[in-house]
């Protein structure tokens, strides 16, 4: 077993089959050995989470959500790399988007939900470069969605 995919096991983490695009893109592309991966949304087999954060949705939820989207981009840096995760040599970058209310300012508080998945996963290789945003409507109302850019081997 990978080394990736001992840390994955240990979190108690299965990744999900990798979600098809519902427009006109690709989940990802690859330029040289930078991986850039699509936005992933809060969506798991339970349906996801949806809503406005700090509206219908409370902070820690949005935590948990922006995970679900780590987790979805860790799906999506599989199929890249051929279902070996230990070719990963960097994320590079992520960018985080919460799908917030009017009086919700703790955005970044919601994107190390999935920040602290990459450095669990891959130790300090997962650190990052990150932008953190709150935007007025995700697509089909997920609470938050999350892109990268990877270096792989």
């Amino acid at each position: 077993m990978s080394k990736v995919a001992e840390r994955l096991a240990a979190l108690g983490i299965t990744l999900p089959q990798p979600i098809a695009p519902i427009a006109n893109y690709v989940p990802f592309v690859r330029a040289g050995n930078l991986v850039h991966i699509s936005g992933q949304v809060s969506i798991d087999p339970g349906g996801g989470v949806r809503g406005v954060v700090g509206v219908d949705v409370d902070e820690e939820t949005a935590r948990r959500a922006a995970r679900m989207c780590g987790v979805n981009l860790l799906t999506q840096m599989s199929a890249a790399c051929d279902g070996d995760l230990d070719r990963v040599r960097r994320v590079v970058k992520l960018g985080g988007f919460v799908q917030a209310g009017p009086e919700f300012f703790a955005i970044p508080g919601v994107v190390n939900g999935c920040s602290d998945l990459m450095v669990e996963v891959f130790g300090d290789i997962g650190r990052h470069a990150r932008s953190a945003v709150g935007v007025y409507r995700l697509p089909m109302n997920f609470a938050v969605e999350v892109d990268a850019v990877v270096e792989i081997a």
